[in-house]
């Protein structure tokens, strides 16, 4: 059981906290367009990406969301993107998992397409932030070139957001990022026999 808190004694340390915080942000002055990498083996990437598309969306801005492995499947964040018209653009490409199509040059042709139609929204200077969805998949397994797509990244106008998500991020990808998050799986239903679920998973 946690030992009672003294009022005062907390007050103190609340105010002393509060008086630091203020000195860090007092320093931060600048405002710009983030590249954001959401990684790792856990599950949440492309939910916590979903979750910045709502924030713009709550704000009255545009989004464009490009899905690079999702192009068969019917997912429920689509479903619901799709009901706010031209204010969210999403778009899917791709025939599933590399393990699925089994067909390096088709997932290629798959790849080049979502990258062109995510360049479109990039260009589109009414669009504030691009979800490139499942785009560390697509790079990993070399059906896109890790050069052109870092490249890119650094040219992008400067009030532009861009969410890259998808486990095993390359390490040039992390480089060019401001924020990268890891998901750490810790336990995962999958593992007890459980398969994906509507709403949970897709």
């Amino acid at each position: 059981m946690a030992a009672p808190v003294d009022a005062d004694h907390h007050k103190n340390k609340m105010e002393k906290k509060k008086a630091a915080r203020d000195k860090i942000m007092a320093a931060k002055t600048e405002t710009r367009g983030l590249v954001i990498v959401h990684t790792g083996k856990g599950k949440g990437k492309s939910t916590a990406a979903w979750g910045m598309v709502l924030r713009m969306l709550g704000h009255g801005r545009r989004v464009g969301i490009v899905q690079f492995v999702k192009g068969k499947w019917d997912t429920g964040e689509r479903g619901v993107f799709e009901k706010f018209g031209d204010q969210c653009i999403i778009e899917a490409h791709g025939e599933g998992f590399s393990w699925e199509s089994q067909d390096l040059e088709r997932d290629k042709a798959a790849a080049a397409k979502a990258w062109k139609t995510a360049m479109d929204l990039m260009a589109d200077e009414t669009i504030d932030l691009v979800v490139m969805d499942e785009i560390n998949i697509a790079l990993r397994y070399g059906q896109l070139d890790a050069d052109m797509v870092v490249e890119q990244l650094k040219a992008k106008r400067k009030d532009l957001h861009v969410v890259l998500t998808g486990r095993n991020a390359l390490d040039e990808i992390i480089d060019a990022a401001d924020l990268v998050t890891e998901m750490a799986q810790i336990k995962h239903p999958f593992r007890a026999g459980i398969k994906a679920q509507e709403g949970i998973e897709f």
